[in-house]
């Protein structure tokens, strides 16, 4: 696969990494690969085939760049393209569990499907393939490759244990905030980012210059799924209005808000820790609150200020015009996305 310095990687690379997502899942057990390509999108509860497979593709389209980034073939960086993407939906699978969520892209989520025992052992099959597809790339470089992936599957959660245990406090700082959006979601952009290029056998400064890329590019797809959380559009994001106001979450616009000393930020606070559930009057206020302690204002600019931090790290990388320009896209696509 080629680029050109004007194109959108994504759709390419998810057309060349959709297969082998395929081959991967229907090495499982037949309930097991049900459940998997339900969530996948490769076929709906009852197993027609969709039109397509779901997802953004974003952590794929950061692994096969970094290959290309290292100056191998598109195709040498699929088995952590697929990697990425199973320790991802993996995460998802069990936080959906987690957070009791019932609808993801716009259907129901698969233990809301199938039933929870079934979306738990979902999620740990597609971790155990994700370590199964990487082990078997027939090189020297799979073993740092596979510790990579493994380092970061223990941040991903230590990052959900800390966002639950969040939702028992009311003290939570917005350095821990950050810590766990660090933990939870850019760790794994930081290694989609950099693990095609560890497998190509890329010089440390390469692969850590991109690693650097991905983290503050998984530090701006966090908070501004904090942004889609409150203020994003159910028919658009597959999500419930308000969805975290609505869970209590302690996201990065909330704490803003919470620790701003404002009255409207002591407003927020009563809300959030009131016994009953909140009303739809109250969910809203609750969304206005946030805005007007500052926390939403606070979460944008942060975001842009991520994504500028991620593509000046690119700056000193001797990368090809194309792969540059690949990347560049996708820093500023999360920017704009509104799902």
């Amino acid at each position: 696969m080629t680029l050109t310095p004007t194109q959108n990687p994504s759709t390419d690379i998810r057309r060349l990494v959709r297969p082998a997502m395929r081959a991967a899942i229907d090495r499982l057990d037949a309930g097991t690969r049900r459940a998997c390509g339900y969530h996948l999108g490769f076929w709906d509860a009852n197993g027609r085939p969709e039109a397509s497979a779901s997802g953004k593709g974003l952590r794929p389209t950061l692994a096969v760049l970094s290959a290309l980034a290292a100056g191998v073939p598109a195709e040498e960086g699929v088995p952590a393209a697929v990697a990425c993407e199973l320790v991802h939906n993996f995460s998802l699978l069990h936080d959906d569990v987690i957070d009791k969520d019932t609808e993801r892209r716009h259907r129901a989520t698969v233990w809301a499907r199938f039933g929870v025992a079934d979306a738990i052992l979902a999620g740990d099959a597609l971790l155990a393939l994700a370590n199964e597809v990487l082990g078997e790339v027939g090189t020297v470089t799979v073993a740092p490759a596979v510790a990579r992936l493994s380092a970061t599957v223990r941040r991903l959660i230590a990052g959900q244990s800390a966002d639950v245990s969040f939702e028992k406090r009311d003290d939570v700082t917005l350095e821990e905030c950050l810590t766990m959006a660090a933990d939870k979601t850019a760790a794994l952009l930081a290694c989609s980012a950099s693990l095609g290029s560890v497998l190509a056998g890329a010089p440390a400064t390469l692969t850590s210059g991109l690693a650097t890329f991905g983290h503050h590019l998984g530090m701006a797809f966090q908070l501004t799924d904090d942004l889609l959380g409150i203020w994003g559009d159910p028919a658009v994001t597959g999500k419930p209005v308000l969805s975290d106001v609505r869970a209590r979450k302690k996201t990065a616009p909330v704490v803003v808000a919470l620790t701003s000393r404002s009255a409207a930020g002591e407003r927020l606070r009563a809300l959030y820790v009131q016994a009953e559930p909140l009303a739809d009057t109250e969910l809203a206020e609750a969304a206005a609150l946030v805005e007007e302690s500052g926390g939403r204002g606070w979460t944008e600019a942060e975001v842009d200020r991520q994504i500028a931090a991620g593509v000046a790290a690119l700056a000193p990388l001797p990368l090809p015009a194309e792969v540059r320009a690949g990347l560049t896209s996708t820093a500023y696509q999360v920017r704009g996305r509104d799902r």
